[in-house]
């Protein structure tokens, strides 16, 4: 027993000496650096700039525009005279124009468009936050199971300690004759087993490590990794409760209601084709012409001559545009109905998530509680048959036995423990998606 606790000991120090190498991350950390850098969040976000830039447009179509115009014409050959005779003459002509045109009433349209614009605004940030939510449930849900890989690995190591040390005295009882040789081979072998399975679940703890870290768009591995959790056994908050705080926080139900409010608005926009359109338009100009053989004013003269100014309006009203807009809203009303019913199948869809992460939670924690108290009597016979078979009252496939139901329970008491943690967070989650 001297030996085996040296041998604990040894590996324990071991273990805090590869842990102090490396990069501890918190759930927090990983959660915060996971939605700073993933490329889907980032693609997101240039949807919102998009969007910005869509009802910068759209509030730009109230100002009126400005135009300026300039154009020479030279003309030769024969050409029709005063006279209403035709002579060879070589003719020019320059002429400029300033207009202004400003759209007084346009039948609601530009206005019914910046309401589109911003509705698609706060539609694509309520996205991007969803986004955000997805990548962090993906990235508790990989943190949970790389603690869960390495609580497993600490058990398969315990097991392999267990057959190690059982070795190590069957050797020194060989060398003091007191059992046959023989029986140190099928220890051996157990033992060789037992190893196997610690570099199986190493290997478990290391692939955990690198999903959670591409989850994180680490470059590489090398030294990460990660805290345990705190808290051991956390309150289960009801499913009415989480679903009624979710109505108010959950992003995703948000997005497929402002939806809703976007089809709405469309329908609006759709509307505006039956509506008259107003504009007003002014500009101002001047001409110079000058005809080969004959002397005429210079071009000062002329385009001070020719000056003109204009003011107009411009009514239009629409009687039949062949069915446009009829059509245009028919098809925006079936857009709206759609959104409504993705809406209605989010709700729905989130309460069953809800209720089911409950009920798993429930179910989990009981296997929990009830795993400990198996572990506990379990341990006991281990411990009972281990002391039998060093005393020659129990055969070495009693202690396997013994042995293996004990890891078995350790398991199973893991499973169950992260089960009951992951369904948890994903409760708090769903009630708040701060509560981390």
């Amino acid at each position: 027993m001297k030996t085996y606790r040296k041998f604990l000991a040894a590996v324990a120090m071991l273990a805090a000496v590869q842990t102090g190498q490396a990069e501890q991350w918190s759930l927090d950390s990983c959660v915060n650096y996971a939605v700073a850098h993933n490329i889907n969040i980032l693609q997101q976000q240039l949807k919102i700039k998009e969007g910005e830039q869509s009802v910068t447009e759209a509030k730009d179509k109230f100002l009126p525009s400005l135009d300026a115009s300039a154009s020479q014409s030279f003309n030769f050959g024969r050409a029709l005279q005063q006279d209403n005779t035709y002579a060879d003459r070589n003719t020019s002509n320059f002429g400029w124009n300033v207009g202004l045109s400003l759209p007084l009433f346009q039948g609601m349209s530009e206005y019914r468009n910046l309401k589109v614009a911003k509705a698609n605004l706060l539609q694509y940030v309520l996205e991007n936050e969803a986004a955000k939510d997805n990548v962090a449930l993906n990235v508790i849900s990989q943190y949970l199971q790389v603690l869960y890989a390495k609580e497993v690995a600490v058990a398969a190591r315990s097991q392999a300690e267990y057959s190690a040390f059982e070795v190590e005295r069957q050797k020194a009882l060989i060398e003091a004759g007191k059992v046959a040789e023989a029986t140190l081979y099928d220890l051996e072998s157990v033992a060789a087993q037992d190893r196997l399975q610690v570099v199986t679940a190493d290997n478990d703890v290391q692939t955990s490590l690198v999903n959670l870290a591409n989850l994180l768009q680490l470059k590489t591995v090398e030294g990460f990794d990660i805290v345990a959790l705190g808290e051991a056994e956390p309150p289960i908050p009801g499913p009415d409760q989480v679903y009624s705080e979710a109505l108010a926080t959950n992003n995703t139900l948000q997005a497929a209601r402002q939806s809703v409010n976007v089809a709405k608005e469309n329908i609006s926009l759709a509307k505006s084709g039956y509506l008259p359109t107003l504009s007003f338009s002014a500009g101002t100009g001047s001409s110079y012409y000058k005809v080969s053989g004959f002397e005429g004013e210079g071009f000062g003269p002329q385009m001070r001559h020719n000056l003109s100014t204009y003011l107009g309006f411009s009514l239009r009203i629409p009687i039949f545009d062949g069915f446009n807009t009829r059509n245009s809203i028919r098809r925006a009303k079936l857009q709206k109905a759609n959104a409504e019913l993705a809406y209605d199948q989010r709700n729905l869809d989130l309460y069953k998530e809800i209720q089911l992460a409950y009920y798993q939670a429930v179910g989990a924690r009981e296997r929990y509680v009830t795993s400990g108290e198996t572990l506990e009597k379990t341990r006991l016979s281990f411990d009972s048959t281990r002391e039998r078979f060093n005393l020659g009252r129990a055969t070495q496939a009693d202690y396997e036995q013994a042995k293996n139901n004990l890891f078995k329970t350790e398991i199973s008491r893991i499973q169950s423990r992260y089960e009951y943690l992951m369904r948890q967070k994903i409760l708090m989650f769903y009630a708040n998606p701060r509560n981390i």
